[in-house]
């Protein structure tokens, strides 16, 4: 932890981000009014940024996703629910004790939210009905979050739409 003045304290959370939080830190010692948002940049790993802006280069091209390759199951998941339009299975990398991603079956274009159309307001139906199905198996329907990273900036690395529900755990707010 390092004292930057005005009572404020920059933590490092990831020894991967160290150049992160050394630039950070020389921001914030010229202007603690920014604290927060430089902290929050400081937060997420370079790798996941430089993932993410790789990934968006792709991103409508129309080229299979890993998600396409889990629905024609090509490759392997670990199934939580399935229905007709929908697929649930669990994360590989979870962020908490129940991580489980809800695709559409057919993207469709529907490569992020921020893409949406009219055309996609049954299908997205559909994924926040199936999150609270996903929630009710995995018992956390008293307590779940549902997450849709929207582009780069936010760190979206497969360019077919997804929730994260994520629970088992108490949920902290702010969350990013």
């Amino acid at each position: 932890m390092y004292n930057i003045g005005s009572g404020l304290v920059l933590q490092i959370w990831n020894r991967n981000c160290a150049a992160n939080t050394a630039r950070a830190l020389g921001a914030v010692k010229a202007s603690n009014h920014n604290f927060t948002k430089y902290l929050c940049r400081v937060k997420a790993t370079s790798n996941e940024e430089a993932a993410a802006k790789a990934a968006a280069v792709d991103a409508d091209s129309g080229a299979p996703t890993i998600f396409d390759k889990i629905i024609a199951k090509e490759i392997p998941a670990s199934i939580v629910y399935e229905d007709e339009k929908v697929l649930a299975f669990r994360d590989i990398s979870p962020q908490a004790p129940v991580h489980v991603l809800v695709i559409p079956k057919l993207r469709g274009g529907l490569t992020q939210l921020g893409k949406a159309e009219p055309r996609h307001v049954e299908i997205l139906g559909q994924l926040l009905y199936a999150a609270k199905i996903v929630a009710e198996k995995e018992g956390i329907l008293d307590g779940f979050r549902v997450v849709i990273n929207n582009g780069p900036d936010a760190c979206q690395s497969v360019y077919h739409l997804h929730l994260h529900i994520l629970g088992g755990r108490q949920m902290k707010w702010p969350p990013g």
